[in-house]
């Protein structure tokens, strides 16, 4: 029984340690330009800031979509006052995160800037 509960102990353990390593470390960071076209609270139990930003390259051309997360609520309230406004989301990527309970995408929002 010792050996069993000291099993399950360092598996959490390690689940903790990698959770914690890909939520600190990331993949890539930058910045992704265009217009927030959907941005809500969602989940089932984990509720977290999802959105969406189309980004058009080039008139006539097709627009791409770039999925985010955002945690801090005063990049959310950035976010709500800049709608239909073109914005830069400046983001972290984080590869691996292991549940949704952190957000739907790996691209977490840190800042929002107006672009004029």
């Amino acid at each position: 029984m010792k050996r069993f509960l000291a099993i399950i102990f360092l598996a959490a353990c390690l689940f903790c340690i990698y959770t914690w390593l890909t939520l600190t470390w990331n993949y890539s960071a930058g910045e992704r330009a265009g217009y927030v076209q959907k941005f809500s609270k969602k989940g089932w139990i984990c509720k977290t800031w999802e959105g969406e930003l189309a980004m058009i390259n080039i008139p006539g051309t097709l627009t791409e979509k770039f999925n985010f997360t955002v945690h801090d609520e005063m990049v959310v309230k950035k976010i709500n006052d800049s709608m239909g406004k073109r914005v830069a989301l400046v983001y972290k990527e984080h590869v691996g995160v292991p549940t949704s309970c952190f957000g739907d995408t790996g691209h977490f929002v840190s800042d929002v800037i107006v672009v004029e």
